[in-house]
């Protein structure tokens, strides 16, 4: 399933007058939260001499905390389209601040960890994460989440190398001007997955500060099981490779491997692979097959859609072009149909008796259909590595 896009990614100039910090909320019916959010925001930012603007992102409320929020003296954003992430970008948008501070209505976070936040970015941190793990307070997280969030940020730093302990804490501060190298999309719970993904691959400077986390007062929106799933499904769609290259190699090299015993006549622990081994086989190879190329088309689209660093792939387009693939394509498909060629000649030849070449035939089947595959997939890389020299050209212009 693929993360819901809302929209491109805005430019960011630099505004005359525009202040050092914007504090961004996003709220959805926190009416009774939401005023001493904004009084803390903005008591912070004048005792520490910081100039700034305090934005509630009212994500489709209906206790009036619009109302609320903008007695208070914030910039109400309003945003009908709900989801944390739909809610975030608007307020991206709307920011002027050269800091963004992101920070949650629900009086989980301390608005006085702030300027701590600032200082970072002062000292050329490009992101700044807040790690609550080791100060939550008692009520504040619930065993589910003290469990699942940090095999989650495990998980994420796994696949891409990430440097963070939390990433999934709802304080953190970002530079303004580096928002368009991260492209946000997601318009969920994920978006704190993908702003993390996004500056890794970017190569941003992220840093983490230990803050507490308190327990919430309100009602409670995350929902843990779909959250964790949405960030999950985030994860496996940054990674091509992990989802789609990795199974389908080992899924090919068994394939091959089973069916390679079977032409061999190798026998293990006393059993004898026969043809329902070799049907096993080609399975296994065909779903290879289509996975890594399935993998490759996403590597590619990354590099495309997100300008993402793929050296890998740039090797690859350099000394594999399309006509490799085609010739490698038509050889598999080749050599598959003068295997079933020779059967069924020897059938016709044998008077239409019965087919006992079982084995060649089903590896005839298995050149053609994998040869299919890379033949299609050659082209569909070609199409999006087009695409993929059209934007770089056009960026080499602008």
């Amino acid at each position: 399933m693929a993360v819901t896009v809302r929209r491109s990614a805005p430019a960011f100039e630099a505004l005359e007058d525009a202040p050092l910090v914007s504090v961004v909320i996003p709220c959805l019916n926190e009416a009774g939260n939401i005023d001493r959010c904004v009084a803390a925001a903005y008591r912070v930012l004048a005792a520490n001499s910081l100039t700034g603007e305090v934005l509630v992102v009212d994500n489709g409320s209906d206790d009036g905390s619009a109302a609320v929020a903008r007695a208070a003296g914030a910039t109400v954003v309003d945003e009908p389209r709900r989801g944390y992430g739909s809610a975030y970008l608007a307020g991206f948008e709307a920011a002027r601040g050269d800091y963004i501070v992101m920070i949650d209505a629900d009086l989980t976070y301390d608005f006085d960890e702030i300027p701590n936040f600032v200082r970072q970015l002062d000292e050329g941190a490009e992101l700044v994460m807040g790690n609550r793990m080791q100060g939550v307070k008692p009520g504040a997280m619930s065993i589910l989440s003290r469990i699942g969030n940090p095999l989650l940020s495990g998980f994420l730093n796994l696949l891409f190398r990430t440097p963070v302990g939390d990433a999934h804490c709802g304080m953190r501060a970002v530079r303004r001007d580096v928002l368009p190298l991260l492209a946000l999309q997601a318009t969920g719970m994920e978006l704190a997955s993908e702003m993390v993904i996004r500056a890794s691959k970017a190569g941003l400077d992220v840093r983490e500060r230990p803050i507490a986390l308190h327990p919430r007062e309100g009602e409670s929106k995350l929902s843990p099981f779909r959250d964790g799933w949405r960030h999950l499904r985030l994860m496996l769609v940054y990674n091509p490779s992990f989802l789609f290259m990795l199974p389908g190699v080992i899924s090919g090299a068994l394939g091959s491997l089973l069916m390679a015993l079977v032409f061999a006549h190798i026998s293990l622990f006393g059993h004898t692979f026969l043809v329902h081994t070799l049907i096993g086989g080609s399975l296994l190879v065909v779903v290879g097959s289509q996975l890594v190329g399935f993998g490759l088309c996403g590597r590619s689209y990354a590099v495309h859609q997100f300008g993402d660093s793929d050296p890998w792939l740039d090797r690859y387009f350099r000394r594999i072009r399309l006509e490799h693939g085609l010739l490698l394509g038509l050889g598999l498909v080749g050599g598959g149909v003068t295997v079933v060629a020779l059967i069924v000649a020897h059938w016709i030849d044998t008077g239409l008796g019965s087919l006992a070449e079982e084995r060649a035939a089903i590896l005839g089947a298995t050149l053609v259909i994998v040869g299919v595959q890379v033949f299609f997939t050659s082209f569909m890389l070609s199409l999006i590595g087009l695409r993929r020299r059209q934007s770089e050209n056009l960026r080499r212009t602008a």
